[in-house]
């Protein structure tokens, strides 16, 4: 890995962070693009580390940051997209088009263009043309604009939901137990199966270095299935917050959903949300390459669980049922 060089697009984000650290610390160089250089400052520490503020949707630009690198990896991924209008099937919205579709296609000609053989393309589990949300339509067309590049050693990875110290799902929770007393939980019987996020970084990095890793697709799972009041409920314990967790019914759910879109300007909850919640993020894969899927119960206490007297306080009051 010294001394390889490799193209990450999405770098900046939760998962690259954790990726970029690997490759670094591996002696590997890396290139990271960012539409605002602010949002990957974080990653100058790290001295094989570069950031360039630019147009990551521009297959020319990518092509010109592409060359002479090992491989391109796309980390690209969003939760919500604005609305687009219904036209059947396969519309997702601009915002899901722009990030899953269009990106896709932009790394596939940028590699062509620079000459990069090795693509590694991060897409989710659930992803299908046909799926019931947006979300999962877009992430399934660009699996499959990846996939249809047979002259590109391609590798598509399909994790679950994703946890780690900075994730935007345990963590919300956690927010959401410490100021609210009720949580009214949209589908609560949603299946996940949580996969941890170094886990997901080391899954990559040895894709890198395996000779029969190209052309398969990888989903990623934690070791346990759970439904997502359970893990709400698993979160109010570990920090020690006694809440109400309701499950909301189907109309109720759709009613929440909806006065968030109109309410916030980046909802916590939309209706394309539900309907992504409505297929299983589940595998029955174990992680490839011989790596061992990390329990969430073994790491997220590391930044979920108080750890002063006085942030410990309301878990002791929990174990005392007071």
């Amino acid at each position: 890995m010294r001394n390889r060089s490799f193209l990450v697009l999405g770098g900046s984000g939760f998962v690259g962070r954790h990726l970029i650290a690997q490759l670094a610390a591996r002696g590997a160089r890396v290139t990271v693009p960012t539409r605002r250089y602010e949002r990957a400052k974080h990653l100058l520490l790290l001295p094989t580390v570069e950031v360039v503020e630019c147009d990551v949707g521009d297959a020319r630009t990518l092509a010109r940051l592409a060359r002479g690198k090992d491989a391109l990896i796309n980390l690209v991924g969003v939760l919500h997209s604005r609305r687009g209008r219904e036209r059947g099937p396969n519309d997702y919205g601009p915002d899901f088009a722009a990030a899953h579709v269009e990106l896709a296609l932009a790394a596939v000609s940028a590699c062509r263009d620079a000459g990069v053989g090795r693509l590694l393309h991060v897409s989710a589990i659930g992803a299908a043309t046909d799926a019931p949300s947006e979300y999962l339509r877009s992430k399934g067309y660009g699996e499959r604009a990846v996939l249809a590049a047979d002259d590109l050693a391609v590798t598509v990875f399909r994790p679950s939901v994703i946890f780690g110290p900075e994730d935007r799902f345990l963590n919300l929770f956690a927010q959401l137990a410490r100021w609210f007393p009720v949580l009214p939980l949209a589908c609560p019987q949603a299946l996940f199966q949580p996969v941890y996020v170094g886990d997901v970084a080391a899954t990559l990095v040895a894709a890198l270095e395996a000779r029969d890793a190209a052309g398969k697709v990888f989903e990623l799972g934690g070791p346990r299935r759970y439904r997502l009041r359970e893990l709400v409920e698993y979160v109010c314990r570990l920090t020690g917050r006694r809440r109400l967790v309701i499950g909301l019914p189907d109309w109720a759910a759709r009613l929440q959903a909806r006065a968030m879109e109109l309410a916030m300007p980046v909802p916590l909850l939309t209706r394309d949300n539900l309907r992504s919640m409505q297929v299983p993020s589940v595998t029955d894969q174990p992680l490839p390459f011989g790596l061992r899927a990390t329990p969430l119960e073994a790491a997220a206490p590391a930044w979920l669980a108080p750890s002063g007297v006085r942030e410990r306080y309301p878990q002791l009051r929990w174990r005392a049922r007071r």
